[in-house]
């Protein structure tokens, strides 16, 4: 009993930042908004975002992002603040911004719930408490877009990079006068070639045509 007692601000953790949700990046990232890093200047990543396999599965539904205690918490995009409080012994707020939401933990709220906020006001402070990095300080920062989890290293440009298969990039043509050695008869190309690979001595080769 005891224990469940103790999960139990988890659990409401969970249904309010929608923990046990299915998370994964399935948002077109070509639509991603431009958004601002939270800390100031950019901080470094200590942990980048993990979607677990299944809704309950291990995994990690942000990024943690090192800081100092006392730093000011911005907001990444414009929105209104959807909640500022303590959950589970630390400080948490949310921004709503339409389509998706951002969290942010642990903090000390300096705003009130239904707030305008733009793109890098100031939330509040960094708390040490509830830190992902303890005994570092570190934010935890999570972005949702309905029930799903995303990066939100991708609303700062800092998400995983896209490769494009080869075939959708166009080569230059080629132009006869950009090669070496256009015009020579295919032997004397050949062999000029290999002469070059020859390195030292390699116009030795070069001088001589094939029997």
């Amino acid at each position: 009993m005891r224990r469940l007692a103790s999960l139990a601000p988890c659990a409401a953790l969970s249904v309010l930042l929608l923990c046990g949700a299915p998370s994964s990046a399935a948002a077109d990232a070509d639509a991603d908004p431009r958004g601002s890093w939270p800390l100031r200047p950019a901080p470094e990543v200590v942990q980048r975002f993990d979607p677990p396999e299944t809704p309950y599965g291990a995994g990690h539904r942000g990024v943690d992002l090192a800081g100092a205690v006392g730093q000011p918490v911005r907001a990444a995009l414009p929105g209104a603040v959807r909640y500022a409080g303590r959950l589970a012994g630390r400080g948490v707020v949310v921004v709503d911004h339409g389509a998706t939401r951002t969290t942010y933990e642990p903090v000390t709220a300096h705003v009130e719930v239904g707030r305008a906020v733009a793109a890098g006001e100031a939330l509040g402070a960094l708390e040490l408490a509830g830190s992902h990095c303890f005994p570092r300080a570190c934010l935890h920062w999570g972005w949702i877009q309905g029930e799903t989890y995303l990066d939100p290293l991708r609303l700062v440009g800092a998400g995983p990079v896209r490769l494009l298969p080869l075939w959708s990039l166009s080569p230059a043509p080629a132009r006869a006068a950009a090669l070496p050695y256009a015009g020579l008869p295919l032997w004397a190309t050949w062999v000029t070639t290999l002469g070059r690979a020859a390195g030292v001595g390699g116009d030795a080769i070069t001088a001589r045509a094939p029997p």
